[in-house]
């Protein structure tokens, strides 16, 4: 099931914001496709968990039916041994802050996580950032 998550996020790959007044319709179908109405939001909004939400529904997993990353920190069970699909959740300004970022686990080197997710440099991508912004891998259930 977790091949499927990562196949259906790849199939979003390149999926990005419109810069300007339009707004790019497969952005908001994230929105859309977990409960929020993408009529009332931009592209520009944050939408990585959005994202997330939407995949994991398509794969038939439960998501945190929020757009804050950090609701992720509630979903599927925590593991210190990810694999290809599980959910990576990152700390955004410092540790304590609100913010952060949630996308789909693809592997790791010495320093860094690779993740596929949305909104990483305004788009559908594989990023990575480093191991010391991890707050938790989740295993969806």
């Amino acid at each position: 099931m977790k091949k499927e998550i990562i196949d259906i996020a790849l199939d979003e790959f390149g999926t990005r914001e419109i810069v300007g007044q339009q707004d790019n319709p497969e952005v908001l179908k994230y929105f859309d496709g977990t409960g929020f109405d993408g009529r009332t939001l931009k592209d520009e909004t944050a939408w990585c968990a959005a994202f997330v939400n939407w995949v994991l529904q398509k794969a038939g997993f439960q998501g945190s039916g929020k757009l804050n990353a950090r609701s992720f920190l509630e979903v599927g069970e925590a593991t210190e041994s990810p694999e290809k699909g599980d959910i990576v959740v990152l700390w955004r300004n410092s540790p304590d802050d609100w913010r952060g970022h949630v996308g789909f686990y693809v592997r790791e080197s010495q320093d860094h996580i690779y993740v596929l997710g949305g909104n990483q440099g305004n788009e559908v991508s594989i990023k990575k950032y480093p191991k010391s912004r991890l707050l938790q891998y989740r295993m969806p259930c």
